[in-house]
Parts: C-alpha cells; structure tokens; sequence
C-alpha cells in the first residue's frame, strides 16, 4: 500500500471562507472573549451559520485553528528576531513583540490559556522552544545573555509580565513595559538598561486588587 494521498487544497470561494470565518472569530474573541458562538461568528463574517459549522463542527476546533495560528505567528517573529545583528536586541525584540500582542488582545490571552493543557498547545510550546532556543544561544555566545539563564527562564519572564499585563491593565496600560525592563535587565549580562516610566505608587498597586486566590 502506497503513502495516503495528501488532503486536497481547498476551493478558491472555500478558502476565502475559511479565512473570513478565522478573522471574523479572532476580532471577536479580541473583543469579547472566549464566549462567541458560532453565530457570532457567522454574522461577523457575513457567511452562514451551517459554513462555519462545516468549517468548524466544535467550536473548540475554530480556537485551536486560532491557537495554531498564533503559534505560526510567533515562530515567524522569532526567525525575524534571529535575523537581528545584536543577538540580544533581537531576543529583546520576541519577548517585547510577544508581550505587546498579549497586551493588545485580551482574547488571545484567555485562548492560550484557555488551550494550555491541549497537545496542539504542548506542540506549539515545542514549536517556541526550539525558536527561542535559537535566540537564547545567539545571545549567550555573544556573551550578552546570562550563562545560568535557560530557554525556561524566558518562559517564566513572559509569563510573569503578563501576570502584570492582566493585573495592572485597567489602572496602568504601560507598566508592563516597566517590569518587562526590570526582568529583561536581571537577565542580561550586564544590566541597567534605562526603566521606562515611573515606579507605580503604591495606591496604584492597592487599585489592582488582591492577587487571584487572596
């Protein structure tokens, strides 16, 4: 028995579809969130309902398909940061361009989140791990990257600014970009990089409210 036969492209007016459909459900799931029906997303994307259902019978189906995008999107970020000159200006680069994209798209966040227990998810974090793994090499053969700090270690960085991207949103939108400064100074080699912005006052911390489980 020979190899299967690779799936066929699909039509012209069917792709076109697909990807008005996948738009349609990334604006709406920026908007409002994991709570789009396929409705929602039928009346975004000025097709009918029984299209999407075609397209996407689960719904869980139409957020992995978004979750693999964004996946792709990330890698393609990390092969341009590997293009930089500077090794550590083009790590700097990932994790700022990663954040940003987080900080502009609260959907995002709660789909990845939201998939974070999924193989296709355990694939995409595979998938980052070998683009980042790149990155961090670069910079610790320059010698700008501290020896001690691993692929992990960016990993839980972009997962702890973003803890402050979610905390700190309806009170301060940029002070992200100040803790990101500190995390990304304790990581380079030599530190003090200029912070952005003034240190939060202390009452602007109290209106974040309490951490999550406290």
């Amino acid at each position: 028995m020979g190899p299967p036969e690779p799936p066929r492209p699909l039509r012209r007016d069917a792709e076109r579809n697909r990807r008005r459909i996948l738009d349609a459900a990334r604006a709406l799931v920026a908007e409002r969130g994991l709570d789009v029906s396929h409705d929602d997303v039928a009346r975004a994307a000025d097709v009918g309902v029984g299209t999407v259902y075609r397209r996407f019978p689960d719904k869980q189906d139409l957020f992995d398909e978004l979750l693999a995008e964004r996946v792709d999107d990330l890698v393609a970020m990390a092969e341009r940061a590997r293009g930089s000159a500077d090794p550590w200006d083009g790590l700097r680069a990932f994790v700022i361009g990663n954040l940003e994209r987080q900080a502009d798209d609260p959907g995002l966040r709660e789909l990845m989140s939201h998939a974070r227990g999924s193989e296709l998810a355990r694939r995409g974090r595979r998938r980052m791990a070998d683009a980042i793994g790149e990155l961090v090499d670069r910079a610790h053969a320059s010698g700008q990257l501290r020896a001690d700090v691993d692929v992990g270690d960016i990993a839980v960085a972009e997962i702890m600014v973003a803890a402050i991207v979610d905390r700190a949103g309806g009170v301060e939108p940029r002070l992200w970009r100040r803790a990101l400064a500190v995390v990304l100074d304790g990581l380079h080699e030599h530190g003090q990089t200029p912070l952005p912005g003034a240190a939060p006052a202390m009452a602007t911390i109290e209106r974040m409210g309490p951490r999550p489980g406290g």
